[in-house]
Formats: structure tokens, sequence, C-alpha cells
């Protein structure tokens, strides 16, 4: 056989992705190491240095340590046990393999997570001497979330159990027992030792009355490629190409199904049809296509598909929905904020989503489910999702790409949470209503408190109210302070005369009861707005104390903030940018404060600021803003 096709045969391989998990010291890595050494897939060089290793760093007395093969982390050879997760690739005549060596303690969940998400098989280890114990239980769940079809119970260190069958099958029993709960459809038991070498590559003479395979020659013969979907049509694009004037393709990798040349197919969420025209790849066009191959697809009709859709035979269509369950892995050491809206990321699509409701919370290690407020860095359990548009899924345990996504921080674009989603939730599951609530409802009461609103606005809703005469700098000083509050991540709106006047107050004119009226109105809006957990800055002269009293009373005590901006007449003369005081001397408009209408110093204000100094006046504001505690959030 010459290099081509000896190439040509290798790449033809078929490919086991498998995972690894254990107890602490139960020999995972040890047994992986075992594997490639006798398998005679290390180079010279390799094993020039595990012998060195061996000796140095080693736990494995005077014999070589083979877990040093994957153990990379200084941490991890210091205390024996693995940290992170370790891929290592290798392949015998009959199949190619990467192995995910993933850490066994609680606290690395998150580890085995990633390690086991592309997984078609598991190996367990159960040390002989403990049996199934917590951990085993444990990673055996986590492998069951995944949607892994196919585990390996190995059972390690037979060689101080003296090799003895009954222990063997005592081990089994309570195995079986413990899975019947689960959803494992396929559950493999063989007896090695790993430092020893029995049962790993060569069936062992130390074990007559064992009579199945041993674990590569298993390996190497196990059936997953049936384990794909290949009824369901998948086709999230990716992108759209454009190579040249006459080809527009959609260009992505097949999530599930077979697509073929002539195909009927359904463009989503437009549910637009049209058939396929052609497959292409680089090495030349297909008759048809199937997972995980990445394609090119054509169609005969000039359709608007953009990225985040997904083709689907017509007749096979996937949930189109915005709420749904799922299983969550918390995968960021910050704990949940449950008024977090998230980017969630599934397929090719990207969107906002909210965590609605947590069912519960999974004990790992008793499989025990409990109530929870929300979820911290490890934590496994159940939520209710919704999203602000809709996604096309399937539940993860039929379909593990359509049925996957994860969940990202707006703030710190951190992945914080995995989710394999269960099924679609009613929408009638949002519509129920308590006698409680709808008691609020007649009342024309919020069914969301004013706390729920300070926690997600991360603000007190008040009314910034500026009162003083025209030219007194008010206006300079709302429109800064909303700038700077703005810049703080705060949610604010200003409201002043003339954005007020132009609109929903344009009937009104300066008149002693329609001046009342306006501000009136004013007060309303700013009470409604508060109410939304909104800041509102509002910048009128409201000269007279009895409006600014009743003023107070709508919006409430509690809620209004009056700042006074002193001038005298003379600077607002000075300062006046639209000639009003002119206008008004001249007679030509009435109900002038200052000039034919008397302005009420305010007697009541919670801030008194001199017109004089309004480059410092903002900060004074603010201080007082702070030192209310309106602000939740770091200023």
């Amino acid at each position: 056989m010459d290099i081509n096709q000896f190439l040509d045969q290798d790449q033809k391989k078929d490919l086991l992705r498998l995972l690894t998990a254990g107890s602490v010291d139960d020999g995972k890595s040890t047994l992986i190491g075992r594997l490639l050494f006798d398998s005679k897939k290390l180079y010279e060089d390799h094993l020039a240095a595990l012998e060195r290793d061996s000796k140095r760093e080693g736990h494995a007395g005077e014999e070589i340590d083979y877990a040093l093969l994957l153990d990379g982390l200084k941490a991890e050879r210091e205390q024996g046990i693995t940290i992170d997760v370790a891929y290592r690739y290798f392949s015998t005549n009959k199949r190619k393999f990467i192995i995910a060596d993933t850490p066994g303690h609680e606290q690395y969940t998150r580890n085995m997570i990633t390690g086991g998400s592309t997984a078609n098989l598991a190996i367990l280890l159960a040390d002989a001497r403990k049996g199934v114990i917590t951990q085993t239980k444990r990673h055996t769940y986590i492998v069951s979330l995944l949607g892994i079809k196919h585990i390996v119970l190995a059972v390690n260190k037979m060689d101080l159990v003296d090799f003895r069958k009954e222990i063997f099958d005592k081990i089994c029993d309570d195995y079986k027992e413990f899975t019947t709960q689960l959803d494992v459809p396929d559950i493999t038991f063989i007896p090695v030792s790993a430092l020893k070498g029995d049962n790993v590559v060569d069936i062992s003479d130390k074990m007559p009355w064992y009579h199945g395979k041993s674990l590569l020659e298993f390996l190497e013969t196990i059936h997953v490629s049936s384990d794909r979907n290949f009824e369901d049509l998948r086709y999230p694009v990716q992108y759209v190409t454009r190579p040249d004037l006459k080809y527009r393709g959609f260009a992505s990798r097949i999530a599930s199904g077979i697509i073929t040349k002539g195909d009927e197919v359904m463009v989503l969420p437009s549910k637009q049809m049209a058939k396929i025209k052609s497959i292409d790849t680089f090495d030349g066009e297909l008759e048809y296509a199937f997972p995980p191959q990445a394609v090119s697809i054509t169609l005969d009709k000039e359709i608007d598909v953009s990225r985040g859709e997904m083709l689907v035979h017509p007749n096979n269509v996937p949930r189109i929905e915005r709420h749904f369950e799922a299983m969550l892995v918390w995968m960021d050491e910050k704990p949940m904020d449950k008024y977090t809206q998230f980017y969630i990321k599934h397929t090719t699509n990207n969107t906002k989503a909210r965590i609605d409701k947590i069912r519960f919370k999974v004990d790992v290690n008793t499989l025990e489910e409990y109530d929870t407020e929300g979820f911290e860095l490890n934590n496994i359990g159940r939520a209710v999702i919704t999203t602000v548009k809709p996604l096309f899924f399937d539940p993860y345990k039929k379909n593990h790409n359509t049925g996957s996504f994860i969940l990202i921080d707006p703030v710190t674009n951190n992945t914080v949470a995995v989710g394999m989603i269960l099924d679609k939730v009613s929408s009638e599951h949002f519509s129920r209503i308590s006698l409680l609530q709808s008691e609020k409802i007649i009342r024309g009461e919020s069914l969301i408190s004013e706390i729920e609103r300070q926690t997600r606005m991360k603000q007190k809703g008040v009314t910034i109210w500026f009162s003083g005469l025209h030219g007194s700098g008010k206006n300079e000083l709302a429109y800064t302070l909303e700038r700077r509050l703005f810049d703080i991540g705060a949610t604010s709106i200003l409201l002043d005369g003339k954005s007020v006047r132009s609109g929903i107050n344009r009937e009104l004119d300066f008149s002693p009861a329609d001046r009342a009226e306006h501000l009136r109105r004013v007060a309303h809006m700013c009470k409604i707005l508060n109410d939304q957990g909104i800041i509102t800055i509002c910048s009128f002269i409201s000269p007279h104390e009895v409006i600014r009293d009743q003023i107070e009373e709508i919006i409430g005590k509690d809620k209004f903030l009056l700042v006074y901006l002193k001038a005298d007449i003379d600077f607002a003369r000075k300062n006046d940018k639209y000639s009003l005081y002119k206008m008004a001397d001249e007679g030509k408009i009435k109900y002038m404060p200052g000039v034919d209408e008397v302005y009420e110093e305010p007697q009541k204000a919670k801030l008194l600021l001199n017109a004089e100094e309004n480059a410092k006046n903002i900060e004074k504001i603010l201080n007082l803003l702070n030192k209310m505690e309106i602000f939740l959030i770091n200023s």
C-alpha cells in the first residue's frame, strides 16, 4: 500500500468521540494512558519522557504512571487528579478516536459538561473496592443529561480484589438498579486493571469468567453512526455566499436529516417554498448530503434567506416557539440574576432571552430536586425560557444540534449557561392569573411590584422638578443632568415647557388657570413614569407655591424632589435667549413671572442652587441623588 492509499484509507475511518469520568483516583487518566501505550500509539520521545516523569512525579510506585500522559497541568500532577479537560487523539487500523478526560470533582461539573458536549460514548470508571458511589451516580446523571446513548462502566482495579467475579457482578447489579430511573439505552460492563493493562487492549487471562471484548476492541467496533438524526432535515443558514453575480448560495453545516437535489424545502420563519437546485462543496457538486457535512445550497427561486433562518422539509417542521422548558447547567462564577436579559445563541440564530421561572434545582449527588430562586456555578436545574423572537428547535432528546443553546451575559460576554431543550411551553402557561392578580387588575394596579422594577432597572423612580425664573438656566441644568444620568446607565425622561406645550398641552395658554392645568397634567405624567421606575426630569417655571404643593401631592412626597434655581431678575434678563422679557415689557405677551406676574420663591425645596454657579450645580444634584440612594448602580 503506497502513502496515498494509506492516507485515503485513514481519511475514510469513522471517528468516535468519547469522554471518561470517574471519582478521584479511580484511574481515568491511567486507563487512557494505558490505552495509548498498549496500542503502541506513542512516539519514542513521549515514552522516554513518560518514564522520566514517572520517576520524578508519578504516583504508581516503581511502575510507569500512565496518567501523566493526560494530566498536563502542574496542579494535576502535584495532586494526582484531573482538573481541566484533557483531549487526546489517536487512531487504530479500524477507527479514529478523540478522548476527553474530564474531572470528577463536583466543582468541575461545567468542565465535564464541556468535555461531553460532543461525545458519542462515555467511559465511567468505578473502583472495584468501592463499587457504585455517589460520584458514579452523578456522572451517570450528567451523561444522561447530555444525551449520550452509550455508556461503558469500566470496573477498574480488579487486581486489588483478586479479579473476583462476584465483586464485578455486584457492582453491575447496583449500577443497573440505579440507571433504571435514567434514560440510558446502552450500557456495557468491562472489568479492567488500568495499571496492569488487563482487558484494556488485550483480553486478560486472569479473568477467564469474562467473555466480553476488551475495552479497545469494544471501542473499535461499537456502532454509533445510527445515533445521528437522519430523519428531520434541519439546515440552519450560517451565511449567504456570493462569489459572483450568478451564484447565490446558503452555506452551513447540516444539523440533521438528509438533503437531496430536487427536494422541496420550506424556509423558516417566512414559510416560503422552493426546490434544491444544487448542493455544492469545495470538491464539487453532490446529489445528496447528510450530517455533519458542510455544504452550500442554491434554490430554484430568488427567496430572501439570511443567517439564523432554517431550511426544512415542509412535512417535517420543528417547533417554532418563544417559550420552552430546558435543563440548564450554570457555567458562570457570578450567580444568576433573574432580572438579566441574556443573549441566547441557538444554532446560527441569536436573540435575547430571559429566565422566567426555575422549576427546580437538581442535587447532582443525590438526584433530589429542590426549589431555588437562582443558579450558581455548576448548578443544574430545569427552567422556563422566553425569547424575544421565535426559535426553530426540537427537543434535545430528539435532536442535539437544534435542541441545545447557550446563554451569554450581555455585559461580560461570558457564557453563563448551557441548555438542553425539553419541549415547548404553552402560552396558556403564562396567561394563568391568580385571584390576587385578578383583583389588582380590576383596581388598575400593576402585577409588577415597585421592588421588582427597582431591581430590574437598578434605580428608584423619582421626579426632579426644576423651578426658577425664565433665564435662570434651569433648562441647561436639566438637559445636562439627563446626559449625566444616561452616561451612568440610569433611565430618565426629560419634560419641559417646549416639549409638552407642543403636544399634549398645545391648546393651553399661559393664563393662571391654563398654567395650573398644564402643570397638573405634567404631574400626572410624572407619576405614571415614576411608577414604571423611570426618573423624570422636569423644567418648568411653576411660579406659585400652591401649584407646587398640588404637584407634590399628585406625584407623592417621597418621589418629588423640588430643586430651586435662584436668580435675580437682572441675571434672568441677561440670560434670556428668547427675548421674552423684552416682549413682556412691550406688552406683546402676558402673564410673565417677574414682569406682570409674581414668582413665589419655593419654601420647601430639597435643594437651593445659585444660578450664577451653574457649573457646580450638577454635582450638587448628583450628590443629593446618591445620598437619597436613588441609584442602585455604581455611579
